[in-house]
């Protein structure tokens, strides 16, 4: 079966991303995709997981007092991956259409946060670099209450102390916002959190990098 993304739905990301730099969605993602996502992940064996790191190439490293999720890469040759990213694709292409952004690639993990973890404040894009320019969170918790915590915080772009959001990680919830402007932290979780993080790239060759 293929899902899609209306062009309605697509529009409305477009001009939230021109107004503001990012955008919650309820429920846009197919509730069939999620749930097969969700399956996957708590179905995934320990050993699929690995720490996750901080960094790029040489630089990369894991720090447990940064980031202390666990993750696992999605791979477009598995099916319940594939769907997920099939819609992705769906939005690079609209966005693309829309705005002119160049968005080239995606990559994208799941992510697992066990209680007590936690990701401080940080910037996607890589400093001096446009490696990532849009970011794309899905969440995965069908039974999320506010005491489970684990709510993912947007600080504002110009002042990187002031809170803009708190967006809780409710099953379907779904945020789209611009790499290189938002700070951006997941606080601490007292239950399993599951989601999926993705980033979508330019092409090096029209940056010179």
């Amino acid at each position: 079966m293929t899902f899609q993304l209306t062009e309605t739905i697509l529009d409305t990301i477009a001009d939230s991303l021109v107004e503001n730099g990012y955008i919650v969605l309820s429920d846009q993602i197919p509730a069939e995709v999620c749930q097969a996502l969700l399956g996957k992940v708590q179905q995934s064996e320990w050993d699929d997981y690995k720490d996750a790191a901080i960094g790029r190439g040489r630089d990369q490293q894991t720090n447990q007092q940064i980031r202390s999720d666990q993750i696992s890469w999605l791979s477009p040759t598995d099916t319940i991956d594939n769907q997920y990213l099939s819609l992705m694709e769906q939005l690079k292409e609209g966005i693309n259409r829309r705005l002119y952004m160049g968005l080239f690639d995606f990559e994208s993990h799941y992510a697992i946060y066990q209680p007590g973890a936690f990701y401080q404040k940080h910037i996607d894009a890589l400093p001096g670099t446009r490696n990532r320019i849009l970011t794309s969170v899905l969440f995965l918790n069908p039974d999320w209450q506010e005491q489970h915590e684990g709510k993912l915080v947007i600080f504002d772009d110009k002042d990187h102390e002031l809170e803009v959001r708190q967006v809780a990680p409710k099953f379907g919830k779904w945020v789209v916002f611009l790499s290189e402007r938002f700070p951006h932290e997941v606080l601490p979780t007292t239950v399993n959190r599951y989601s999926i993080a993705g980033w979508f790239r330019v092409s090096s060759s029209q940056h010179g990098f």
